[in-house]
């Protein structure tokens, strides 16, 4: 499967954008998705600017309204085509990233 992803961010990235990162990281690791990090001013959370995670060309959407969990990262994956067994180690990995975002909070 053919994964792109792209974090939107501006420079030096702040708390949900360094978590979006290392979202990336993990779907790198686990799905060998190219990554790409676009360095942004304009603020558009989850759109066109920062912060937002894109997948295949799709800008995921956080169910809250604020923060992608790793649940939503699953459910856009869905729509590519990952079968539940993948997306169930998936959401594992991603979690993680997330417990250490908490933490630093």
């Amino acid at each position: 499967m053919d994964l792109h992803v792209r974090v939107v961010s501006p420079h030096p990235p702040g708390g949900r954008c360094t978590l979006y990162a290392a979202y990336a990281t993990v779907l790198n690791a686990c799905l060998d998705a190219r990554i790409e990090v676009v360095i942004s001013t304009e603020r558009d959370a989850h759109g066109s600017g920062f912060p937002s995670l894109w997948v295949n060309g799709l800008a995921a959407q956080p169910a809250d309204g604020v923060i992608l969990m790793p649940a939503d990262l699953c459910a856009i994956l869905a729509t590519t085509g990952l079968g539940e067994k993948a997306l169930a180690g998936l959401a594992e990995a991603l979690e993680a990233p997330l417990e250490r975002m908490m933490e630093g909070a």
